[in-house]
C-alpha cells in the first residue's frame, strides 16, 4: 500500500538464548493507513508485541532484527539511536500494557505529561502543564487539574491506563501502538479504555495498532485484522471478513473459542504453538489443524489473495471455510 503511513515489510527478529536462536517473528508484513485502526491478534508467543517493540527500537541488544519497518516514508531499521529517540514519542507512540510499570512512581502524573511534551517541543512549563490537563481531561480524567497533581498510585487500573494514553498523545504522534491496553481490566472498564482509544484516533486522525489476543476487542473497534501464529501473519484483511468468512484454520479456531449465542461449551483449540527454537519448516498450524495434509509440512506458505482477504492457508479454496460452522 503506497498510501502507508507505517510500512512493515519482511521483519525478522531472532533472539540469541542459552539455548539457542529463537525466531521470534520470521517474515511479516505490515501496512496501516493513516487514520485506520489496525488490529493485531494472535496467541501468547505469536511475535504481536515483539514485531512493534522492534518497530519503536525498545527490544534488548539480544534481539537480532531485519526487514524494514518505514514511518511515512522513513526507514528506522539501522537507524541511529538519535534519530529513533526523536521519532519515538512524538512520531510513533505506545501505550504499554501494564501502564503502573509505565509511569514513574515517585513523580506526579502531570510532570510526567510535561516531560514527554518538552522532551519533544519547543514548550515553556506553564503552557506544557496547561496542555497536560488538556490531555488529561481528553481522555476522561475528571476533575484533570486536581489529578494532574497526584501520584500514580493514587489513580485506578482503569485510569493509570488512561494516563499512559495522554502521555501516549501528547505529541499528536502519527501511529500509536496500543500493547495489550485492556489487559486485567474488568469488562466496563475495558470498554472505556476502547472509547478513548476511538476518541484519540477520531479527534486527531491518529493510525492505532491495537494488540490483543481478545477477538471481541478486535471486533468492537479494528477496521482491518492481522491474524499472528508462530510469528508470521497467517491473515489479513478487514474486519468483517475476517468475522464472516475466515480462510485460514487458525483464525476459524480462534472464533470458535469465543463465547456465542447457541454454542453451550467453548471450543479451545487443540495443541500448543510450536516452539520457535526449533520453528517448522512447513505451516506452523499443521501439528494442531485438523484439515492438514502432508503438502503443508513440506514448506512455508505466504499470504496469498484469496476473494477479499490474504491468507497463508494452502487449502484455502479447497475448504471453502466460512463464518464459524
Amino acid at each position: 500500500m503506497s498510501d502507508s503511513i507505517l510500512q512493515i515489510r519482511d521483519l525478522r527478529v531472532t533472539f540469541s538464548t542459552q539455548m539457542g536462536e529463537l525466531r521470534a517473528v520470521r517474515g511479516v508484513d505490515v501496512d496501516v493507513a493513516p487514520g485506520e485502526i489496525l488490529g493485531v491478534v494472535g496467541e501468547s508467543g505469536s511475535g504481536k508485541s515483539v514485531s512493534f517493540l522492534a518497530a519503536m527500537g525498545l527490544l534488548p541488544q539480544s534481539a537480532t532484527i531485519t526487514g524494514s519497518v518505514k514511518l511515512d516514508g522513513i526507514e528506522l531499521i539501522g537507524a541511529k539511536k538519535k534519530a529513533i529517540r526523536s521519532v519515538r514519542g512524538r512520531s510513533l507512540a505506545m501505550v504499554f500494557q501494564d501502564p503502573l510499570s509505565a509511569l514513574n512512581p515517585v513523580h506526579r502524573v502531570g510532570d510526567q505529561i510535561v516531560e514527554m511534551i518538552q522532551s519533544h517541543q519547543d514548550m515553556n512549563t506553564h503552557d506544557a502543564e496547561k496542555r497536560a490537563v488538556e490531555l488529561l481531561e481528553i481522555v476522561g480524567i475528571p476533575q484533570p487539574n486536581d489529578r494532574a497533581r497526584q501520584y500514580p498510585h493514587e489513580f485506578s487500573g482503569g485510569m493509570r491506563q488512561r494516563v499512559v494514553i495522554a502521555m501516549a498523545i501528547a505529541n499528536n504522534p502519527k501511529v500509536l501502538i496500543a500493547d495489550e491496553p485492556t489487559t486485567a481490566l474488568d469488562v466496563t472498564v475495558q470498554a472505556q479504555i476502547l472509547e478513548v482509544i476511538q476518541r484519540v484516533q477520531q479527534t486527531f486522525g491518529t493510525a492505532v495498532v491495537l494488540i490483543t489476543h481478545d477477538l471481541g476487542v478486535i471486533a468492537r473497534v479494528a477496521d482491518s485484522v492481522n491474524v499472528m501464529y508462530a510469528g508470521r501473519n497467517v491473515e489479513s484483511g478487514p474486519v468483517q471478513s475476517i468475522f464472516d468468512h475466515p480462510s485460514h484454520p487458525y483464525t476459524r479456531g480462534l472464533l470458535s473459542s469465543l463465547p456465542h449465542e447457541g454454542a453451550d461449551r467453548l471450543q479451545p483449540i487443540a495443541g500448543f504453538p510450536p516452539n520457535m527454537l526449533a520453528p517448522p519448516s512447513g505451516c506452523g498450524f499443521a501439528p494442531r489443524c485438523e484439515f492438514a495434509i502432508d503438502a503443508c509440512n513440506a514448506e512455508l506458505p505466504t499470504l496469498q489473495p484469496f476473494d477479499d482477504l490474504q491468507t497463508s492457508c494452502i487449502r484455502a479454496v479447497d475448504l471453502r471455510i466460512g463464518g464459524r460452522s
